[in-house]
């Protein structure tokens, strides 16, 4: 844990940097279609940093997730074979995907929703988006509302108690991160074994 509370005070040093809206939005835009690293790791550090510019953040991550949410469901619609496949493969999810196919058929837009809003890989929904033929504007629609509330929740939240937040952070931290990877790998293996 030592190594992880290492990480977060250099992402609090590292957030103040000139070029962090642009890394912010990089991993915003990669974690919706490929990258394993949730941006909330760096929006956090930026809007504590930050607060006045916290919602200006949030906006960030919800327009560069959303265009990689799109840029998932090119990979699931045209590449999946090419691509998709080994994305999938690479989280382990392969068995998965087929029976996730009749649920999301059903459920397709509340899983979109889901998904945006909580730590469940959100990749894996914008490449089955694409894949299952899911209505394009309908997923654009449905990832600005998930991916928005999620950004700006944490924002607003940070914003009006930033200093707390910031207190509980560092006083439990060793826990939140616990709890964190806990509910990262719990979404990932409720994937896997529906």
């Amino acid at each position: 844990m030592n190594f992880l509370n290492k990480l977060y005070n250099w992402t609090l040093t590292k957030a103040k940097h000139k070029n962090a809206k642009w890394y912010l939005c990089l991993i915003s835009f990669a974690e919706s279609s490929f990258f394993p690293i949730p941006p909330d790791l760096l929006l956090i550090p930026m809007a504590l940093a930050n607060k006045l510019k916290a919602l200006f953040y949030a906006f960030i991550c919800t327009v560069s997730s959303v265009i990689g949410g799109v840029a998932g469901y090119a990979i699931g619609y045209f590449f999946y074979n090419s691509v998709g496949v080994y994305i999938v493969e690479f989280y382990h999810l392969e068995n998965s995907f087929s029976i996730f196919e009749n649920y999301y058929k059903e459920y397709g837009i509340l899983i979109v929703l889901g998904a945006g809003i909580t730590p469940f890989p959100y990749k894996f929904i914008t490449i089955a988006s694409g894949v299952f033929g899911l209505n394009i504007f309908l997923f654009i629609i449905v990832s600005i509302i998930g991916r928005g509330s999620r950004f700006y929740l944490i924002a607003l939240l940070l914003y009006f108690f930033g200093e707390k937040i910031r207190l509980i952070i560092d006083k439990y931290f060793n826990i939140l991160t616990i709890v964190f990877f806990i509910l990262l790998v719990g979404s990932v293996f409720i994937i896997r074994f529906l």
